[in-house]
């Protein structure tokens, strides 16, 4: 029981202090370079398994959250529901595709 524990207590602070360094390596040139160099790697195991590791939006929702909350709101007053009658020259063009319709029903008589 006592050996449990401490593998518990070891798996838990390896683990914190793991997430630590790894946090601090990412910032020094070489982690950055080592990052790209594993990004790189994992696409092209990807491509060449066709495996899709991780999706390339979910990960810049999580990078980004404020960018992405703020492209949602942006997204949600651009494209307002409306529907086609609604845009500017419908109803020249619904006239002339009418007045094209009624010529060609003439000639096919």
């Amino acid at each position: 029981m006592y050996f449990l524990f401490i593998l518990s207590l070891k798996s838990i602070f390896s683990t914190v202090i793991g997430s630590q360094f790894y946090k601090w390596y990412q910032t020094t040139q070489i982690g950055i370079y080592f990052q790209a160099r594993m990004d790189q790697f994992m696409e092209y195991i990807s491509e060449k398994y066709n495996i899709e590791l991780m999706k390339k939006q979910s990960k810049f929702e999580a990078d980004y959250p404020l960018q992405e909350s703020r492209m949602k709101h942006l997204e949600s007053i651009a494209h307002p529901k409306c529907g086609i009658e609604e845009f500017d020259g419908y109803k020249d063009i619904d006239d002339r595709l009418q007045e094209l319709e009624r010529r060609l029903k003439v000639k096919k008589k």
